[in-house]
């Protein structure tokens, strides 16, 4: 009997938890709902059976693969799965010649590309004329912007669909469901806590598949016999590799800890700044939400007091999408580092709410007649552009010409910090104050 029990446990682990639950029907497809809910442009296309070639842009686990599975089962056509990690233009060849004898019998076949990025320019320009004849719709699959790592030729012809990481709350649901269906822990008892799952889900940073990874190894250490499984707090820890911290309990902490490291960063306080930081990343944020958070404050905290900061900023970010955690936490602490023994300016972000208030107030008028282009005599003839003044035909530079509405013409938006470079800047704007003040006497 114990052989038995053994075999057919073997069994239900012969393949990972994520392939063996990944959804097999539309309905069941967790996410991207900006694409996918009824009346989005995708979910019109695949009700409709309008596929045409198309792109799908996305970090990983995010359900590329199965997304593309579920539209060949729509449609009724003949999946192919290609790896770009794997496959050759040999490869390539041979897999057009079926996808063009498929058609010849009227059936048509969807030639499923994972990491299309990786195919050089031969390789991809290998698929162009199997497209462009209708041999094959092809679905690529891309962590890359696919602006640079795609041919232009062929992206020209394929529709490209953004891909986001999933929420929180759509984990858990993808984590509860595996627990629950036969094809995943079904069979079993298992006990885990809603706090354990949403402690999973946050550690997988948008991605299903680590998500689903996560749950199946602390299922299976936790395994007590062959059908109850108690998961510990403990079991994930260790399969997480870390401790797991107090975080986004009910998004509050969250916040508190984003506004901790924001708040130390504008005191200058460094090791404070880099203190918080490691506390966000170790507790399992998405290191991308950091980084545009540090955008952020480059502008609003540091601004022209060292405009350099934004460019440190967005080379973070970059640095982020490049290489990930854990090794973007070093780029994450140079721009945090940075951003604290910075200069400290307000007055973008001050100039920019004084602006607001009054755009909103005057969103209605039109713009004076001599800031209006004139590419057309029609209208010059209606006084486009009339009394426009050209900067660059004055010695300065600059002229008196008034540039706001006449019901705004004195107000003062930008008033410049004493701090850093801004120092320079608010003596520049001086010295043009000066100039127009003579040119207008």
């Amino acid at each position: 009997m114990d052989y038995v029990q053994n075999s057919m446990f073997d069994k239900k682990f012969s393949s990972p938890l994520a392939e063996r639950v990944r959804p097999r029907k539309l309905e069941d497809y967790i996410g991207q709902r900006h694409i996918l809910e009824k009346g989005k442009i995708l979910s019109n296309l695949i009700h409709t059976d309008n596929i045409s070639s198309m792109i799908f842009w996305g970090p990983p686990g995010v359900g590329k693969t199965t997304l593309a599975m579920i539209i060949a089962s729509i449609t009724k056509a003949k999946f192919i799965n290609f790896s770009a990690a794997t496959s050759g233009i040999k490869e390539i060849k041979e897999v057009m010649a079926r996808a063009e004898k498929n058609r010849s019998m009227g059936v048509r076949t969807i030639l499923f590309v994972d990491e299309i990025h990786r195919f050089n320019k031969a390789q991809q320009d290998a698929f162009l004329p199997h497209v462009e004849k209708g041999n094959i719709i092809l679905i690529g699959a891309t962590t890359e912007n696919p602006s640079f790592e795609i041919n232009s030729a062929l992206l020209s012809r394929c529709r490209v669909f953004v891909l986001h990481p999933l929420d929180i709350g759509d984990i858990v649901s993808l984590l509860k469901r595996a627990i629950k269906d036969k094809r995943g822990f079904g069979y079993l008892k298992v006990g885990i806590t809603d706090e354990i799952l949403r402690t999973i889900a946050m550690y997988s940073n948008g991605d299903a598949r680590c998500a689903l990874n996560v749950l199946e190894i602390s299922v299976m250490s936790c395994l007590d016999n062959v059908s109850t499984s108690q998961v510990t707090r403990e079991a994930v820890e260790q399969c997480i590799g870390k401790k797991i911290l107090l975080y986004d309990k009910n998004g509050e902490e969250h916040y508190n800890l984003i506004s901790a490291l924001h708040k130390s960063m504008r005191n200058s306080d460094v090791d404070a700044s880099i203190y918080w930081l490691a506390r966000i990343l170790e507790a399992g944020e998405d290191p991308l939400y950091v980084a545009r958070r540090i955008i952020r404050f480059s502008s609003e905290d540091v601004g022209m007091a060292d405009p350099g900061a934004l460019a440190v900023a967005v080379s973070a970010y970059n640095a982020v999408h490049f290489i990930g955690m854990p090794e973007c936490s070093v780029n994450l602490t140079q721009a945090v580092v940075y951003m604290a023994y910075a200069p400290k300016s307000n007055s973008l972000y001050l100039a920019y709410n004084k602006a607001k208030k009054d755009a909103l107030d005057t969103i209605s008028q039109g713009v004076p007649m001599h800031l209006r282009n004139a590419p057309t005599k029609f209208m010059r003839d209606l006084e486009y552009g009339k009394g426009y003044k050209y900067a660059h035909d004055f010695k300065e530079k600059t002229t008196d010409m008034q540039c706001l509405p006449d019901n705004l013409k004195d107000r003062k938006y930008y008033a410049p910090s004493e701090q850093g470079f801004e120092k320079n800047v608010k003596e520049t704007l001086n010295n043009i104050k000066d100039i127009k003040d003579k040119q207008k006497s």
